[in-house]
C-alpha cells in the first residue's frame, strides 16, 4: 500500500495590531461621541429637568425683573434682553454636567477599560468633549425654540448665528469641565468645584444684567470671565434681528465689552471663546494622559 499525501493550500490571514492609525482614533472619537448621545437620549428625566432651570429664569425671574426696570427698557420686554444669557446658561450647566460622567466612569471602573483601549487618549478626550458639546447644544436649541415667547423674532440668519455660537460655547465649557473632572476622583468633589466655578461664570457674564455702570473691581471680573465673550455675540445677534426701535433700546442697555476704553468687536469676542475652547481641550488632553 502506497500512502499518498494530498497537497493543501492554506490561506494565511494577516493580523494587524489595533491602534496607531488615524482611522482607529477617528473611530474612537465616534464611539465616545455616540455613547454620550445614547446616554442623553435614554435619560428623559435629565432632558426635562435641565430645561426647568432656564425656563424658570426666563419666564419667572425675567417677568419679575421686567416690572422693576421699565425705565431703561421702555416698551421692550426685559426678557428679550435676558434671552441670550439664558441660552448661555443652558449650555453652561449642561456642558459642565456632561463632564461629570468622567468621574462616574472612574468610580465604577469603566474609565480604566477605556484607557486600555489601543487608541490615543487624546481621541477619547475629543470624543467626550464633542459628545458633551452636542448634548449641550441640543439643550440650548430647545430653549431657542421658545424665542417667540419673549418677543425674539425667528430670523433664519439670527437662528443660524445663535446655533453656531451655542456649539462653540458648549465645546469650550465641556472641554473646561473635562479638564477639571480628569483631576477628580469623587463625584462629590467635582460637584463642589463645579458650583464654585459655574455660578461665578454665570453671574459675571452679564447674562442677567447689563455690564455698564459696574464698579471697577466687578468690571475687571466680568472681563476675565470667558462666558462674557460668549453672551455678548449672542445678544448682539438678537439685537440685530429686532425692529429698529427695540434694537436701539437694547443697544443702550448693552454697550458691549471694553478693554481700557476700546470696544471689543464681536469677531474678537468669538475668537476669545475659540481660544478658550482650544486651550481647555489641550489642558483636558494633558490631564487625561496623566490618569493611571
Amino acid at each position: 500500500m502506497t500512502a499518498t499525501k494530498e497537497s493543501r493550500t492554506v490561506d494565511v490571514v494577516g493580523v494587524r495590531i489595533a491602534g496607531g492609525r488615524i482611522a482607529d482614533d477617528v473611530r474612537a472619537v465616534r464611539v465616545v461621541w455616540k455613547r454620550e448621545l445614547i446616554r442623553f437620549g435614554r435619560s428623559r428625566v435629565r432632558i426635562f429637568t435641565s430645561l426647568a432651570q432656564p425656563i424658570l429664569f426666563l419666564f419667572v425671574l425675567g417677568t419679575g425683573l421686567s416690572s422693576i426696570v421699565p425705565r431703561r427698557t421702555g416698551s421692550v420686554d426685559y426678557r428679550t434682553f435676558m434671552f441670550p444669557g439664558v441660552l448661555a446658561m443652558t449650555v453652561l450647566f449642561t456642558a459642565m454636567f456632561s463632564a461629570i460622567s468622567i468621574v462616574w466612569d472612574r468610580e465604577f471602573g469603566f474609565l480604566r477599560e477605556m484607557l486600555v483601549a489601543p487608541v490615543r487618549r487624546t481621541s477619547l478626550v475629543i470624543g467626550k468633549c464633542i459628545g458633551g458639546a452636542t448634548v449641550a447644544t441640543i439643550q440650548g436649541a430647545m430653549i431657542l425654540v421658545l424665542a417667540g415667547l419673549v418677543n425674539v423674532p425667528y430670523d433664519p440668519l439670527m437662528m443660524l448665528e445663535l446655533f453656531g455660537l451655542l456649539l462653540l460655547t458648549a465645546l469650550a465649557i465641556t472641554s473646561f469641565g473635562t479638564a477639571i473632572a480628569s483631576r477628580m476622583g469623587q463625584v462629590e468633589s467635582f460637584q463642589m468645584v463645579m458650583q464654585f466655578t459655574v455660578l461665578p461664570m454665570f453671574f459675571l457674564s452679564g447674562a442677567l444684567f447689563p455690564l455698564t455702570g459696574l464698579p471697577p473691581w466687578l468690571r475687571v471680573l466680568t472681563r476675565l470671565d470667558p462666558l462674557s465673550y460668549a453672551v455678548e455675540p449672542m445678544r448682539r445677534a438678537v439685537i440685530a434681528a429686532l425692529p429698529g426701535h427695540d434694537s436701539r433700546v437694547l443697544s443702550r442697555l448693552d454697550t458691549g465689552i471694553t478693554w481700557g476704553g476700546w470696544h471689543v468687536p464681536i469677531a474678537v469676542c468669538v475668537l476669545v471663546v475659540a481660544v478658550f475652547a482650544f486651550g481647555s481641550l489641550v489642558a483636558a488632553s494633558l490631564q487625561f494622559n496623566r490618569i493611571e
